[in-house]
C-alpha cells in the first residue's frame, strides 16, 4: 500500500472530493524512473527515513533502461533483460507508479498521470523532482514515420536486432537479386554516440552472422550512414572521430556526410545529396529532444528546446529576459535530458546530455533537497567530464579520459565495458552482465532472430477460423485424440 493517499481526486464521481488529510511527512514526487529518478529515490531513501518523507517514482515502464548498453543489446552481446534495473526491485521502500505524466501543475502541487488502462488521476506533492529524460527528436520527413525505428529504448534496440537478422533469413532464400539487394541495405540516420554505436555493433553483429548463412557473403551486406555534419562523433576530438571514421570505412561502411534524409517513402532512401537506393530497414538516431509535456502541459519555467530552466543547485528558476539566473521557483527541483544544468566549468555551456552527468547531477538534487529540508546550505554541481568512451563493435572501440589519455582499439573497448558496468544499477545486473560476456566469450554470439517475438499471435490468428453469421448454430464437439483412435478407444 502507498504510505500515504496518493489523491484527493475521485475521478469516477462528480460530488465535490473531501478535504485531504494532512500529511504526517512531506511527499516528494519524482517524475521518471531513469537515470535521475531511480538515483534521486535510492539516494533520498537511503538519507531519509519513512518517518521523515514519503518518495513516489512516476513512470510509464517497470524498470530504468541504461542507455549506454542499448547497442550491445541489440547486437546480442547482453541480454536484454539485463541492461534494465525493475523498479520494484532497485526501488525498495519507495512507492511506484507506472503511468505516463500528462500534467505538471506546480502552482497546485499536483501532477495528472495517466495509467495503461483505467482514468487519468492526479497526485499531490510537497517537493517535486523533474527527471523526465528525453524523446526521439524527428523531423517531418516524407515516410520516416512510417518506415523507420528509433534506437532509444530496449525495445527498439530488440527490435532493430531481430529485423535485421530476419531479413538475412529472408534473403538467403530469395532469388530475387533486387529484392535481395534491398533486405541486406541496414540503413542508419545520426553519427553522434548514439547512431555510431549502434550501427557498429549491429554491422559487426551481422557480419558475424554471415558464417551461418552459405548464400550469403559478407560484401552483400551494404550498411549506410547519413550525417548532417561535416563528421561523426562530435563528442570525442576530431583526430579521435577521423580514427574512428577511417576504422569503419575499413570494414565497408558507407558514409555520407554533410548529407540530410530527404524522403524514404516505401522505404525508398533520397538524400540531399541526390543519392537514391532501397532498403527495408532505417535506424533513426539523429538526436533527442526533452519530454515534451514539459513545454507542453507544465507551468514551470522552460528555455527554447523545451528544456526545465534549473540554477546550478538544480532548484527549478525562472530565467530574466536577459538570460541571466532569476527567481526560484520554490519545492521543484529537475536534472538529466529534460534539464538546462549550467556547466560551472564551461562557463555559458550546459552540462552534455549523457549517463556520467545524469547520475551525478541526481546524486547533487538527492543531496541539495535533503539539505533543505534540513536547513542546510546548498551545494552547486559542479562536475569535471573524466572523458568519454565508445563501442565500435565487439574488441573495438574508442576513448579519450582525463583530457590526455587517448585509447583506441581493445584497450578503448575494455575500458568502456569496464566504466559502464561500474555504472549499472544494483549488483544483480552487474553480475549478470558479467556471466553474460563471459559466456559470449566461450561460446561465441547466440545469432538467432526472435521477429514472431513482437506479434505473437499472428500466427494463431490466420489459423482461425472466420466466425459464423449472425443467427447460424455453431456446432461443438469433442473428438478422440489421435493415440486414442489409433487404438480404437
Amino acid at each position: 500500500m502507498p504510505q500515504n493517499v496518493l489523491s484527493t481526486d475521485n475521478p469516477a464521481q462528480d460530488a465535490p472530493a473531501p478535504a485531504p488529510r494532512p500529511r504526517k511527512v512531506p511527499r516528494i514526487v519524482v517524475l521518471g524512473g531513469g537515470s535521475v529518478g531511480l538515483y534521486v529515490a535510492r539516494r533520498l531513501r537511503k538519507k531519509l527515513g519513512k518517518r521523515e518523507a514519503a518518495i513516489v517514482v512516476v513512470d510509464p515502464r517497470p524498470y530504468m533502461t541504461y542507455a549506454p548498453f542499448l547497442p550491445e543489446a541489440g547486437a546480442g552481446s547482453i541480454d536484454a533483460r539485463d541492461v534494465v534495473a525493475p523498479h520494484r526491485i532497485a526501488l525498495k521502500g519507495i512507492d511506484v507508479l507506472q503511468g505516463k505524466v500528462t500534467n505538471i501543475a506546480h502552482g497546485d502541487k499536483k501532477v495528472t498521470i495517466s495509467p495503461e488502462e483505467g482514468m487519468d488521476y492526479e497526485v499531490s506533492y510537497d517537493h517535486l523532482v523533474v527527471g523526465l529524460g528525453s524523446v526521439s527528436r524527428t523531423l517531418p520527413i516524407p515516410g520516416l514515420a512510417e518506415n523507420a525505428i528509433g534506437f532509444k529504448n530496449v525495445e527498439e534496440a530488440i527490435a532493430v536486432r531481430n529485423h535485421v537478422l530476419n531479413r538475412m533469413d529472408v534473403a538467403s532464400s530469395t532469388w530475387d537479386a533486387d529484392l535481395r539487394e534491398r533486405m541486406l541495405t541496414f540503413t542508419f540516420v545520426g553519427g553522434g554516440f548514439a547512431g555510431i554505436e549502434a550501427l557498429a555493433e549491429i554491422e559487426d553483429m551481422a557480419r558475424y552472422a554471415t558464417r551461418n548463412y552459405p548464400t550469403i557473403e559478407e560484401s552483400d551486406l551494404r550498411f549506410v550512414m547519413i550525417e548532417g555534419a561535416g563528421r561523426i562523433l562530435p563528442e570525442v576530438s576530431e583526430p579521435m572521430g577521423e580514427w574512428a571514421l577511417e576504422e569503419m570505412k575499413k570494414r565497408g561502411i558507407e558514409f555520407h556526410l554533410n548529407t540530410f534524409l530527404s524522403s524514404c517513402e516505401d522505404g525508398h532512401v533520397v538524400t540531399s545529396t541526390g543519392v537514391e537506393f532501397d532498403t527495408e530497414t532505417i535506424v533513426w538516431t539523429a538526436g533527442v529532444k526533452a519530454n515534451p509535456v514539459i513545454k507542453d502541459s507544465s507551468d514551470l519555467p522552460s528555455d527554447k528546446m523545451g528544456r526545465v530552466t534549473v540554477l546550478p543547485t538544480l532548484q527549478v528558476a525562472r530565467t530574466n529576459e536577459d538570460g541571466t539566473e532569476g527567481e526560484v521557483v520554490p519545492d521543484a527541483w529537475a536534472a538529466g535530458d529534460c534539464a538546462a544544468v549550467p556547466d560551472l566549468l564551461n562557463p555559458g555551456s550546459f552540462c552534455p546530455p549523457n549517463a556520467q552527468h545524469a547520475i551525478r547531477e541526481a546524486t547533487q538534487l538527492a543531496d541539495n533537497l535533503i539539505a533543505q529540508l534540513k536547513g542546510e546550505s546548498l551545494v552547486e554541481y559542479k562536475h569535471k567530464n573524466i572523458g568519454v568512451v565508445a563501442s565500435l563493435g565487439l574488441y573495438k572501440g574508442v576513448a579519450e579520459l582525463f583530457g590526455f589519455v587517448k585509447l583506441k582499439g581493445p584497450l578503448a573497448w575494455l575500458a568502456h565495458r569496464s566504466y559502464h558496468v561500474m555504472a549499472m544499477p544494483t549488483g544483480n545486473r552487474k553480475f549478470r552482465i558479467l556471466i553474460g560476456w563471459i559466456g559470449q566469450f566461450l561460446m561465441g554470439r547466440e545469432i538467432v532472430s526472435l521477429g514472431s517475438l513482437h506479434d505473437p499471435r499472428d500466427e494463431f490468428r490466420k489459423a482461425s477460423v472466420p466466425p459464423k453469421q449472425q443467427g447460424e448454430k455453431v456446432e461443438q464437439k469433442a473428438e478422440a485424440s489421435a493415440a486414442k483412435a489409433e487404438h480404437g478407444g
